[in-house]
């Protein structure tokens, strides 16, 4: 009779769990993450990314990393309409849940007054303190990452007896531009640092090794330094994502070509997410409306392009990779050294997320 009752309840076991039998597995490709990973899957990251970590969590890499070779769980597809009365509840449950985070994540953005006063030691003494003067853009988080750092200072162009390394001048103006988005009532996540240095007028940024992602050194290695950071940036969205109904990440360059090669600024996007590339020609668009109204003879030939960019098909929010100029070259040198025009190209970059923002609204 025992023996009977366990063969019984093993037989109710098979045929009570039939989902587990009929899951759906595949290995990622060379480079991929998991937003990129279940795209290609069909499934939307803001949708299915907490489900495919909690069923593979085993499996995965440290920070959440896939592992070639190995077969993940996708999560399967969620149902759209409500085949009973309990699910149709759920469902109406849920969007109460959701509309009710939404509001709560407008709210606690509103909650920063006009005119209230925000504190944020990396822009130096003089300019700490800073003033939220609009309320455009409550309710969006930015990941700011200006480019290289630490021991890498990326690109090096020359005036006279000076050196200018490209992660002095990308650090300066993403500086600038964080300090933009706070005045307009954003979050901001200032992914790499320099404790020491501030926003600077210099025409000549002097030169160190001091920046750290988020107070962790630098590696060397190029690909250990933008997984660092990816992975610092995936970490604070899980977070903020509830927080937050617009999370957006930019990644700030300055290119090395020829000396002779006088460039604009180029927009770069994922080539997996709609989202990314949207935001690309929203920047790309508001830089050619400012020149045609600054630089009306001049016409502005940035582009926009898609490129599998490591840290842009590694960062879960959409982002966008901005390169700012030719910094062997003499007439783009002045974009730089210049503190206004840094301001300039600050101010750009912040209205082009602003233009992104409100579409997206």
């Amino acid at each position: 009779m025992k023996k009977r009752f366990y063969i019984l309840l093993l037989f109710t076991c098979f045929f009570s769990v039939p989902t587990l039998w009929a899951q759906q597995k595949a290995t990622p490709k060379a480079g991929e993450g998991i937003s990129t990973f279940l795209l290609r899957h069909n499934r939307s990251p803001k949708k299915y990314y907490d489900d495919f970590v909690e069923l593979n969590q085993k499996k995965l890499g440290k920070n959440k990393v896939l592992k070639m070779g190995v077969s993940y769980i996708i999560p399967p597809v969620k149902k759209s309409t409500a085949s009973s009365t309990s699910v149709k509840a759920t469902s109406e449950n849920n969007t109460s849940s959701n509309n009710t985070n939404s509001d709560t994540a407008l709210q606690s953005a509103k909650a920063v007054k006009i005119g209230a006063i925000k504190n944020e030691p990396l822009f130096g003494k003089a300019l700490a303190n800073v003033k939220v003067t609009s309320n455009r853009l409550a309710g969006a988080c930015f990941y700011v990452v200006s480019g290289h750092g630490g021991p890498d200072p990326g690109a090096i162009g020359r005036v006279g007896r000076h050196e200018l390394h490209e992660d002095e001048y990308a650090y300066d103006i993403a500086l600038r531009l964080a300090r933009n988005l706070m005045e307009e009532g954003a979050e901001v996540r200032i992914i790499i640092q320099d404790a020491k240095d501030g926003i600077r007028d210099d025409p000549y940024l002097s030169n160190s090794k001091r920046e750290t992602c988020m107070g962790a050194p630098i590696p060397l290695n190029q690909v250990q330094r933008l997984q660092q950071r990816c992975s610092k940036i995936n970490t604070l969205y899980q977070k903020d994502r509830k927080n937050y109904k617009y999370c957006r990440a930019i990644f700030i360059h300055v290119d090395s070509r020829s000396k002779g090669k006088q460039t604009d600024v180029f927009f770069y996007h994922t080539l997996q997410k709609p989202e990314s590339k949207r935001l690309a020609n929203n920047m790309k668009d508001m830089f050619e409306a400012k020149y045609d109204k600054h630089q009306p003879n001049r016409g502005f030939s940035g582009t926009v392009g898609g490129r599998n960019l490591y840290v842009l098909s590694h960062t879960t929010p959409a982002s966008v990779f901005v390169e700012l100029g030719n910094i062997q070259n003499t007439f783009d040198q002045r974009r730089l050294v210049m503190s206004s025009n840094r301001q300039a190209l600050s101010k750009w970059l912040m209205e082009g997320f602003l233009k992104d923002y409100k579409a997206k609204k």
